[in-house]
């Protein structure tokens, strides 16, 4: 392990180099962030999930770095080009960008205009100008016409010493700095509209003549211009002014003494040439790479984020569900679902006929089948999609009389067509229909939305912005990260979980989770934690990592049902044991657990953080964190756009959150955009800091736009006066 990783990474993370040194441990033995985070807080001093996963990113960074500067070094040595203090340099760089502008002149290269001069033996005449040692450039360079080498004229000698001093210049290591940190400072977008192309990209008019400072630029913003580029509708540069940056590189290379000189022409021309041609470019390919990676972090942030609040919503919990996918022409399709989401019945009804002359009857029967099943299967609750008819289906229903209240809920069904197709669907329904598929999605993910939810590509369940256009892989980590969290929060049922849920817990791979599955089918559920060891190749690694957030409902050993790791018990047995009473005795009276003496119990390996959590656990085992479920009803009779007006106050729940505001759902099957400006009756820099999705919300119309179906909303308590 690299002790001088180790040091960087503290100082960076303002952290103490054991803790680093720790989790670093932990990690490079198969650790996975969740499970050090909960159960290995002692080794780290307590370090949540962010540090443990900011040590591992950066761990992985500077591994990159090392490998890269071990190539370099092998690629030097085998040309014979290493010296004692380019090896020093290399070896000191501490960023990616200070070892390629080390590694730039040493690189091999195609071709270059600069390589053709110097084989014309114009270098010589390059390096005596370039350090202002000729009085009189023009004459000297006579002495180098030699038109066997392609050199026929003066003119044309001094024109490929600038090739060459241009060269120097792109190389040189300060000049790449000075300019780095210019253009932090300095560049500016620049966008406008490709000719012709005015009225196909409405959609990115507002940049048809757009500028802006790119390191102000927010995320949302460059990630638009980048795509508006990418179609083909704008023309975007990123620079700062070329005059300014020229004229900074003169004050390096041209001494106020030389600045008259004729040398000084020469070298001024390779200055012009070498941003324009080299220096200039290649910081805008690097520039673009920092600003698109600053956006995609920024973008993968608030996607993760809003994937976060979505995969905790609340739960409905274990109820016999209906769940309704809606539709005009093709009719509504039908699920019911007992507590354990089984699939029990499914049907179609058409309670939204066309002809009117039907309508009656249509609506009569399709009225007495969703009475019939509601009966029949000892429906609880009501779960309807909120996509096309939506609220025409939730309207219908509500008009049944069921003889007691039976809850509505309409559901986000976004994704829900993504999963009816999907593998995992095709194994878990292979004799039923897509449509039948979306319809038991529906109904599940009212009941447990982390549960479904996992089975779904994030990037189809409807939050985040720009998630297709970031680095895939660094979102894919991101979302991994993000979802391995949830699930090991939460804590997974193991003899209800699908293998798309066990395969994000700790320590089980997508194999290992088929193989927990296919266990449970052929030898019935699991009745204690230890049983997981007879799962074929789930070792004891797998096993240690995995246990804890395994829970096993009505297990013999009531901890199997707990966050309380396998490991831990006997701590418990032995509170229990000098309080003279059984563990269920100690998880039932709370009284039992005050008298519990916890440093008694600290030893070399588990301290009073871990003696802590198993206290807060014992007192209510296998608890779920999220909230408490709560349904948002919305008003009656809206229920299209045209149905909004300014100034009206509706209930709506939140469905996304970017870096510009919030999207909220008031049951127009359009979401409202609430702009930040409108987030709060305060100045609100980071709308994550002020509203979540799921979120439910009471919002103002401020305007409706038919046309471009746009619907403008306030949470603020005195709105602005309604367009």
């Amino acid at each position: 392990m690299n002790t001088n990783h180790l040091a960087l990474i503290a100082a960076e993370l303002q952290l103490n180099v054991k803790q680093v040194e720790a989790a670093a441990t932990l990690l490079a033995d198969g650790a996975t962030v969740p499970f050090i985070a909960r159960y290995r807080k002692e080794a780290t001093g307590s370090l949540d999930e962010v540090a443990i996963a900011a040590i591992r990113d950066r761990l992985n960074q500077l591994e990159t770095l090392d490998q890269r500067r071990e190539a370099i070094l092998e690629s030097l040595q085998e040309r014979a080009l290493l010296t004692d203090d380019l090896k020093i340099r290399l070896v000191a760089a501490d960023s990616m960008a200070l070892l390629e502008d080390i590694y730039l002149p040493f690189r091999p290269k195609k071709r270059t205009r600069a390589a053709v001069a110097k084989e014309r033996g114009l270098e010589a005449l390059a390096k005596r100008i370039f350090t202002f040692q000729c009085a009189n450039p023009d004459a000297e360079a006579a002495a180098f016409v030699n038109p066997e080498l392609g050199v026929a004229t003066s003119e044309e000698a001094l024109a490929g010493a600038r090739d060459i001093m241009a060269e120097w210049i792109n190389e040189d290591r300060e000049s790449r700095a000075a300019m780095r940190e210019f253009w932090h400072r300095k560049t500016v977008f620049h966008s406008k509209v490709v000719r012709g192309k005015e009225n196909e990209g409405v959609k990115y008019k507002d940049y048809f003549d757009w500028t802006e400072s790119a390191s102000a630029a927010p995320s949302h913003r460059v990630l638009a211009l980048l795509r508006g580029e990418s179609e083909g509708f704008l023309s975007v540069r990123l620079a700062p002014p070329q005059e300014e940056a020229i004229t900074r590189l003169e004050f390096k290379f041209i001494s106020r003494g030389n600045v008259n000189s004729r040398c000084a022409f020469h070298v001024r021309l390779a200055l012009q040439d070498s941003y324009k041609r080299l220096l200039g470019p290649a910081m805008e390919t690097e520039f673009r790479n920092a600003v698109k990676v600053r956006a995609d972090i920024e973008a993968i942030r608030v996607f993760v984020e809003n994937v976060r609040q979505l995969l905790l919503a609340p739960p409905l919990g274990r109820k016999n569900v209906l769940a309704v996918d809606p539709g005009f022409r093709t009719g509504c399709k039908l699920v019911c679902l007992d507590r354990q989401g089984k699939l029990l019945h499914h049907e179609v009804i058409y309670p939204q006929q066309q002809q009117q002359q039907q309508q009656g009857e249509a609506n009569s029967t399709a009225a007495q089948k969703v009475k019939a099943a509601v009966e029949q299967y000892s429906i609880e609750y009501i779960a309807v999609g909120n996509g096309t008819a939506g609220r025409e289906t939730e309207a219908f229903l509500r008009q049944i009389d069921f003889g007691n209240t039976i809850p509505i809920i309409m559901v986000n069904e976004s994704g829900a067509s993504i999963y009816s197709a999907s593998e995992a669907a095709r194994d878990e329904f292979p004799d039923h229909d897509v449509t039948v598929r979306g319809s038991v999605s529906i109904g599940r993910r009212l009941m447990d939305p982390l549960a479904e939810l996992v089975k779904i590509d994030p990037k189809s369940i409807g939050v985040g912005q720009y998630q297709h256009d970031v680095d895939q892989d660094a979102l894919k980590n991101s979302l991994d990260d993000t979802i391995m969290s949830c699930v090991n929060n939460v804590g997974v049922e193991v003899n209800t979980a699908s293998k798309e849920l066990l395969t994000y817990v700790s320590g089980l791979s997508p194999q290992l989770a088929e193989n927990i599955v296919q266990y449970r089918n052929q030898n019935g559920p699991f009745d204690s934690r230890q049983q997981l060891r007879k799962v074929p190749r789930l070792g004891a690694k797998a096993y240690e990592q995995a246990a804890g957030f395994l829970r096993i409902r009505d297990a013999r050993n009531i901890l199997d049902a707990s966050a309380v790791h396998p490991e831990s018990y006997h701590i418990v047995e032995n509170m229990a044991q000098s309080l003279a009473c059984s563990v269920s005795d100690l998880v039932r009276e709370e009284a039992l657990r005050k008298r519990v003496d916890l440093p008694k119990y600290v030893s070399a390996v588990t301290g009073l953080p871990t003696l802590n959590d198993i206290m807060t656990e014992l007192a209510k085992p296998g608890r779920d964190p999220r909230a408490q479920f709560e349904h948002v009803q919305f008003a009656e009779g809206i229920n299209k756009l045209d149905d909004l007006k300014p100034g009206m106050r509706l209930q709506g729940v939140v469905t996304n959150v970017t870096a510009f505001g919030a999207f909220v759902d008031v049951g127009v099957h359009q979401d409202g955009l609430v702009h930040i400006s409108q987030l709060a009756d305060k100045f609100v820099k980071n709308p994550a800091d002020v509203i979540k999705v799921q979120q439910k919300v009471m919002v103002t119309v401020l305007g409706v736009d038919v046309v471009r179906k746009r619907i403008a909303l306030s949470l603020k308590t005195q709105a602005p006066a309604a367009k």
